[in-house]
């Protein structure tokens, strides 16, 4: 809901941009919906657009590791669960610092750092053969990633 109430305020010409530029990325949709939904979007450059999303991404890690945790408390699978919380953890304190210092820097160190994230979700969610129960948010992050490397990659 509040998406919408937001995109009801913003002008043909702030969407321009976010549109162009969601149009270049894997899913379109998911870029439109995140974007919008950040007041600082309209106003936003490409690389104002990209850090944006680096944000998205530290929010999913952070959710990822709440989710662990609980998964962990309720006696899940705690060699695969563990190992997941470490990937995650990497994302959080060396792949995103290193994307919002590079966007703007050098977003080739922005792209790899990205890429990194999507990677981590992958092997996380491979930790499981097949039964993970982080699923849903293994393929968000690795959705939101490559999202934010499709515009990183703008910059390039």
């Amino acid at each position: 809901m509040k998406v919408h109430v937001i995109a009801e305020f913003l002008q043909p010409n702030d969407l321009k941009l976010i549109e162009e530029t969601c149009k270049r990325t894997p899913e379109p949709n998911l870029c439109l919906q995140l974007l919008k939904g950040d007041p600082r979007a309209p106003s936003a450059d490409i690389a104002g657009l990209a850090l944006i999303l680096v944000e998205v991404i530290k929010a999913k890690a952070k959710e990822v590791e709440k989710t662990i945790k609980q998964l962990l408390k309720q006696g899940g699978n705690k060699k695969a669960l563990s190992k997941c919380a470490v990937d995650y953890k990497g994302i959080l304190i060396l792949d995103i610092p290193q994307a919002t210092r590079a966007v703007r820097g050098d977003p080739k160190f922005a792209d790899d750092a990205v890429s990194d994230c999507a990677v981590e979700a992958d092997i996380c969610e491979n930790r499981f053969n097949g039964k993970s129960p982080l699923t849903h948010v293994n393929n968000g992050m690795r959705d939101v990633a490559n999202v934010a490397r499709a515009i990183i990659r703008i910059l390039l």
